[in-house]
C-alpha cells in the first residue's frame, strides 16, 4: 500500500468540483486520482515546454554543422585560455 508523503489543497467552485467529480467517475478513477494524473501530466507539460528547444530545419542543419566543425577558439577566449594556463603553472 501506498502512503501519500504530502497533501494539496485548493478552494473550488462548487461547479468546477462538480465538474472533476464527473470527469472522474466517467474515468472509473477516485477524485483524488483524477486530479493527481491531471495536475502531474500538466506539470510535466510545463516542465517540459520550459526545457525543450525546438529548432527549424534550417536551425537544425545550422547546429549539427557547428558540431561537426573542429573547434575554433577566438581571440578572447585564447587569451583567457593563456591566462588561465599561466595561472596553473604557478
Amino acid at each position: 500500500m501506498t502512503v501519500a508523503a504530502a497533501r494539496l489543497d485548493l478552494r473550488l467552485e462548487p461547479c468546477d468540483k462538480e465538474r472533476i467529480i464527473k470527469a472522474a467517475a466517467l474515468r472509473g478513477l477516485p477524485v483524488s486520482s483524477f486530479v493527481r494524473d491531471a495536475v502531474l501530466r500538466e506539470a510535466d507539460a510545463a516542465i517540459a515546454a520550459d526545457t525543450v528547444v525546438t529548432l527549424s530545419g534550417a536551425e537544425s542543419r545550422r547546429f549539427l554543422a557547428a558540431l561537426d566543425a573542429p573547434f575554433q577558439p577566438n581571440a578572447r577566449l585564447k587569451a583567457a585560455m593563456d591566462a588561465a594556463a599561466s595561472l596553473a603553472r604557478r
